[in-house]
């Protein structure tokens, strides 16, 4: 269970209202009290219909309760109160051995940084708390306090009674220095003082066992029978804690409150200044994740230096804004992971896990799943990157049955692999290219669901009035009429046939409105194919994923056990197309001028050319792809003597 005494939330922040130690440690404990009568109740209530029992057959026995009307009341309440012991027993073993959220962690034993672990101890002595059982790391920006006394937590468990486990975000180590840090962890540490309180114990650990309780129906491979009294579990869970209301998280706040004002005596002055630094480490950890370490996830790629990485990204920021200038100079100082006797493993070992977390990739390395150091960046992870999407985009084209323009370069024979045949694709009229069968009225921007009409339809629907046009091409996931045949070999479904259809609602807020989805039809067709062909392939890998999947027992996410927090929604089918197109042309830049990838620590792959980041290629092949204008990208190519009309080298 994470304790509310966070490195970057309200432990760091102070009580805000000047009350002291004292007052948060009594808050903190009479909302325990609060939580521990909702269980002497429930127990009341359980042990209630006995209790009548033994008094009905108390009143037998003397003599007070005679006849077949009390021999009937103590038949019938004596088999409820066997019934309703049988249940609360069935239901307090279940609370009691449900596994509980296990937040996964890299463990950093004494030997592995003792430097880090006599801090915490000292820590804890000058706050005159109990140290915390052990140190973990994990790859995010937060600290806090994590009992680990269930035995779900396997070997990481800890004996009961002990204190809790110190959770660190590792980003906070290479990004701090050894002040900074220690003045972030003073409020959590003496969070240990308030934990060490049977009361608050006891009603944290009721608490903990409801929480899980709660999601024992959600749990797979349970039968009917078992289900059936999973469910029953889970409603009793339910109602427990709507019954505890608002006194767990009021407790939670009393110790945060408890432990920071105890903090206020160590390195006061220093926290102000390191509570700025978590803002900032914030901040550059989630551009490097979303910009940087996504598209070598995808690529099965994984950077093995993450943490080492947000130092670079956060010193980039600094030289670029100057709301960060002068944090850059404290890199002088001693970092924090020289607290860690090999600071490389560990930071080899948060990043896996930060790869597991946000992307779901497999747990250990192998063939298509292994490390990228920061020097190889470009060209294992951007340059490929660049090459597969260029390979994926001619792939879609060539599978389209793309017919060149009449009377245009290359007319009747079959085109390689170059920028001058998408820049024709995407500026030829609606009417003049056959898209195999794909509606180019199909909206593309935010679902994937729809099937397309027939070819003959397409065309209909470009030229007449589209409301009605619209109504069919989207009514339903069999379109218009019954589909009782596959589609001709070659032809690509502008959609996999397996997935929902999930219509856009009417007065849905869709990022495109219908001028400027009818602005590019050939591009909307296009964004379409190229949709349901990264579908594909992502349902593929996930496939392969989890026919490997090792210990994910007891992780759930929103798309299944990994990850547990995607980083990026999907992409809409415009902004593939708009990826897909700028990969190529920054392939044709590399394969026929100077430019080199690069990689930018705040924004993730870049083209260099002549040393520079071609920061204004996106608007050009924006203007492309969503109005159909190449006049911006054809001038750009023009200034950077890029040639189209040469095969670019695909993956």
């Amino acid at each position: 269970m994470r304790y509310g005494v966070s490195g970057s939330g309200f432990g760091n922040h102070g009580s805000g209202g000047g009350l002291g130690d004292e007052w948060g440690a009594r808050a903190a404990r009479s909302r325990a009290l609060a939580v521990l009568r909702v269980r002497g109740r429930a127990l009341g209530a359980a042990v209630l219909p006995a209790a009548v029992a033994v008094v009905l057959y108390a009143g037998e026995v003397t003599g007070h309760f005679t006849g077949t009307g009390w021999t009937t009341a103590r038949w019938i309440v004596t088999v409820l109160a066997v019934l309703v012991l049988l249940a609360a027993g069935a239901v307090a073993l279940v609370v009691a051995r449900a596994r509980p959220a296990v937040t996964p962690t890299v463990e950093l034993s004494e030997t592995a940084a003792p430097d880090l672990h006599r801090l915490v101890r000292e820590l804890a002595d000058r706050l005159d708390v109990p140290a915390p059982s052990a140190i973990a790391l994990t790859p995010d920006c937060d600290s806090w306090l994590e009992d680990r006394s269930h035995p779900a937590y396997g070997a990481a468990a800890v004996p009961a009674g002990t204190a809790p486990v110190l959770v660190i975000g590792s980003p906070f180590l290479w990004w701090m220095r050894v002040g900074e840090l220690r003045a972030v962890l003073a409020p959590v540490v003496a969070g240990t003082g308030p934990a060490s309180d049977p009361d608050i114990a006891a009603a944290r650990r009721f608490v903990r066992g409801l929480d899980a309780a709660a999601a024992v129906p959600r749990d797979p491979g349970l039968g009917p029978l078992r289900g059936l009294g999973a469910r029953g579990v889970g409603r009793v869970a339910r109602l427990l804690l709507r019954a505890c209301g608002s006194h767990p998280a009021e407790m939670e706040r009393g110790v945060a409150v408890a432990g920071s004002e105890r903090a206020q005596a160590v390195d006061h002055g220093a926290r102000i200044v390191a509570q700025e630094q978590v803002g900032l480490a914030y901040a550059g950890w989630d551009r490097l994740l979303t910009r940087v370490a996504l598209p070598a996830w995808r690529m099965g790629r994984w950077p093995a230096r993450l943490d080492a990485g947000v130092v670079a990204a956060l010193t980039e920021l600094s030289r670029r804004d100057r709301l960060a200038e002068g944090f850059s100079s404290r890199l002088g100082d001693r970092p924090a992971c020289d607290l860690l006797e090999e600071p490389g493993a560990v930071d080899e070992a948060a990043s896996l896990l930060a790869a597991r977390l946000f992307h779901g990739g497999p747990a250990e390395p192998g063939p298509d799943w292994a490390p990228v150091e920061w020097s190889r960046y470009p060209e294992e992870v951007v340059d490929r990157t660049w090459r597969a999407d260029a390979a994926r985009l001619h792939d879609v084209l060539d599978r389209l049955a793309t017919a060149p323009v009449p009377g245009g370069p290359g007319d009747g024979a079959p085109e390689g692999p170059t920028l001058t045949r998408v820049l024709t694709h995407l500026t030829a009229a609606p009417g003049a290219l056959d898209t195999g069968g794909i509606d180019s009225t199909t909206d593309t921007t935010g679902t994937l669901g729809t099937e397309s009409t027939e070819s003959t339809e397409s065309t209909e629907s470009t030229e007449s009035t589209e409301s009605t046009e619209s109504t069919e091409s989207t009514g339903g996931p069999e379109g218009p009429g019954p589909r009782d045949s596959a589609p001709p070999a070659g032809e690509l479904p502008a959609v996999p046939l397996d997935l929902p259809a999930v219509p856009l609602e009417e007065d849905a807020d869709d990022p495109y409105d219908d001028e400027d989805e009818a602005r590019n039809p050939v591009a909307d067709a296009l964004a379409a194919a190229l949709s349901a062909q990264v579908a594909r392939e992502d349902a593929e890998r996930e496939a392969r994923l989890a026919a490997t999947a090792g210990d994910r027992s007891g992780f759930t996410g929103p798309d299944g056990p990994w990850p547990l927090g995607p980083l990026l929604p999907p992409r809409t089918g415009r902004d593939l197309l708009a990826d897909h197109v700028t990969a190529l042309v920054c392939c044709a830049a590399v394969d026929t001028t100077g430019a080199v990838p690069g990689l930018d620590w705040l924004d993730g792959p870049a083209l260099l050319v002549g040393g520079e980041r071609a920061a204004d290629l996106g608007p050009r092949v924006l203007a492309l792809v969503e109005e159909g204008d190449p006049a911006p990208l054809r001038a750009w190519l023009s200034t950077t003597g890029v040639r189209p009309e040469k095969p670019v080298r695909l993956l």
